[in-house]
């Protein structure tokens, strides 16, 4: 006798999630056409934060972000450190993230902060004073951009996902996580190899190619320092990168 073959326990839709950008829009077009192609023009999307500094045109991949969101595209943002840093330096007076060495500051060349700043037509060289560049700035940024980096999310989560941009701090229930691990946290989040309560996808820190580290997966590919961006796709327990020739299975180290 024929039926239909019943399928038993939920199957999952694919879930992508992209790595830092950090001003790299050839890269996020190239990303975003990749994901299109595997999944469709809806295909949702999380984006793990830091989409300005270092790169050369910070300003042009926030123009694609807001765009998208305002279209409402099945998109969702989480907050990177270095969005923070841009969100603080736009408010009135500008603030400085104390979590920095006493060295640094946002506009600093190690930080990227100045070529964003140049993506907008504002000097952030050294010879100026940080006065003088916010007030620049804050006559010349779009407001669009500065609601954007205000409503970023810290984390997204699924039943078995969760995305955040740096990590989380082990043994913390992910509820009872705070900013500043969700934003910075590196060694203590990296040593730590038992099993999270869920699977973590983040960015933050670089590396030459993305890993999955049986707890955790980073995605951030180095796109601030001239790398590929990358993006990775999540479907029931399984997990791949995305190329031009299609999937790449992400497999546990």
């Amino acid at each position: 006798m024929g039926g239909r073959i019943k399928r038993i326990g939920p199957i999952s839709k694919p879930l992508y999630a992209i790595g830092d950008i950090h001003g790299q829009l050839a890269e996020l077009h190239r990303i975003l056409e990749l994901i299109e192609t595997d999944g469709g023009a809806d295909a949702p999307i999380v984006f793990l934060g830091d989409y300005t500094d270092r790169g050369p045109d910070s300003r042009g991949v926030l123009d694609v972000l807001v765009d998208g969101q305002a279209r409402g595209r099945n998109w969702t943002f989480l907050k990177g450190n270095h969005d923070r840093m841009f969100e603080w330096f736009m408010q009135e007076p500008l603030r400085d993230d104390p979590y920095l060495m006493v060295e640094l500051y946002w506009l600093h060349q190690r930080l990227g902060g100045d070529t964003t700043m140049a993506s907008y037509g504002i000097d952030a060289s050294g010879s100026r004073r940080k006065k003088d560049v916010h007030t620049e700035a804050m006559a010349v940024i779009p407001q669009t951009h500065v609601d954007f980096l205000r409503g970023l999310k810290l984390s997204h989560q699924t039943d078995t996902l969760f995305f955040v941009h740096a990590g989380v701090r082990p043994r913390i229930a992910l509820e009872r996580q705070i900013e500043e691990d969700l934003l910075w946290i590196r060694r203590e989040f990296h040593n730590y190899a038992a099993p999270h309560p869920k699977l973590i996808v983040h960015g933050h820190t670089p590396i030459d190619r993305a890993t999955h580290y049986g707890n955790r997966v980073n995605l951030d590919t180095g796109a601030g320092y001239g790398k590929p961006l990358t993006a990775a796709v999540f479907e029931d327990a399984a997990s791949w990168t995305l190329t031009a020739s299609g999937r790449v299975p992400l497999m546990p180290k």
